[in-house]
């Protein structure tokens, strides 16, 4: 499963939003996340990984679940990108 946000925080994703991304990917066992961006796929459970993509305001990020807990993941991730306001669901 995969969904697509437009980054709107204007620092970017940084080291803390970075962390809630990683801590709440971290907490689903059975799933593998990823995060893409310009054409670079890291797992989402590296603080270094995300960092390394980094991410500024106006770019796209997809967040990609494969695994046993997918849906789910996928929605907890989708939660903090829109609560922390990182970013919006681009369709």
């Amino acid at each position: 499963m995969q969904k697509t946000f437009r980054i709107t925080d204007e620092d970017g994703i940084h080291a803390r939003p970075a962390t809630t991304l990683v801590n709440t990917a971290t907490k689903y066992k059975n799933t593998e996340a990823f995060a893409e961006a310009r054409g670079k796929k890291v797992t989402l459970k590296s603080i270094l990984g995300v960092l390394s993509l980094g991410l500024e305001t106006g770019d796209t990020l997809t967040l990609i679940t494969e695994g046993g807990e997918e849906a789910e993941a996928l929605g907890a991730l989708q939660e903090v990108m829109v609560k922390e306001g990182l970013g919006e669901v681009h369709e």
